[in-house]
């Protein structure tokens, strides 16, 4: 007690590291179990047991199953469990200093292709446990939103540096970047055709010039990629056999 007869507030470092590591054990397991065996065959007992902590642990720390998978889903996203926003993050910033609309569809392709290859397989297994409804289907709801938000400032920047394609408002233009930011394109292209990620990121950043920039406009040096459009003969093989 303190002389005013108040409970002093104890906090130990060591205490909440270990808090801290147990919260990444069940982070880590949810999502291998998420994404391997699917959302609706994972219960939070099989994530204790995978995590290696006492069974009503995932329940005490997020709650509920659901507030788990957006935990996961956010950290996939983000890189790592830090309160930072998504446009004071080192790899989104170059999308807010480029200097002429090409630089800015190149540095969010970079972008896209980072946030494809971290959280394409979770947002896969959100998108699929959505259709039962609930809060999964609230979270599905809100990742739409954020991902439109996001394209509206891409497409913000574009154009406070140079025209859009002709007829296009920043509406309608971040509209279509909208279909180019869904991580499913980076799961379908990448992991299930076995395209090599820079030949991704090179179509994808031609893709978005072609399609929000006017056609007349000097292009930008192409993104730094020598890699084809497409894999070469074998290629797909090999891929297949790394991820084996």
């Amino acid at each position: 007690m303190t002389e005013g007869g108040s409970a002093r507030r104890y906090s130990s470092p060591l205490r909440e590291q270990n808090a801290r590591r147990t919260r990444q054990a069940i982070i880590a397991a949810a999502h291998q179990l998420f994404t391997g065996r699917g959302y609706g065959a994972t219960s939070l007992a099989d994530i204790a047991a995978a995590a290696g902590v006492a069974r009503p642990t995932p329940s005490a720390v997020f709650g509920s199953k659901p507030a788990l998978l957006k935990e996961v889903l956010d950290q996939a996203l983000a890189g790592d469990d830090e309160p930072v926003p998504v446009a004071q993050r080192p790899w989104f910033r170059p999308v807010l200093e480029a200097s002429s609309p090409a630089g800015v569809l190149d540095a969010y392709t970079a972008v896209i292709t980072l946030i494809g290859r971290r959280a394409a397989p979770i947002y896969e297994v959100v998108r699929r446990a959505a259709d039962a409804g609930g809060e999964v289907a609230e979270l599905w709801e809100a990742l739409q939103r954020n991902r439109r938000a996001g394209a509206q400032m891409v497409t913000d920047r574009v154009a406070a540096l140079g025209p859009l394609a002709d007829g296009f408002d920043t509406e309608r233009a971040a509209d279509i970047l909208s279909v180019f930011n869904d991580p499913a394109l980076h799961h379908y292209l990448v992991t299930r055709c076995g395209w090599p990620e820079a030949s991704f990121a090179s179509w994808l950043s031609r893709q978005l010039r072609h399609a929000l920039l006017p056609s007349g406009m000097p292009p930008d040096p192409a993104p730094a990629s020598d890699q084809p459009f497409f894999p070469r003969p074998g290629e797909h093989q090999q891929d297949d056999q790394t991820r084996t």
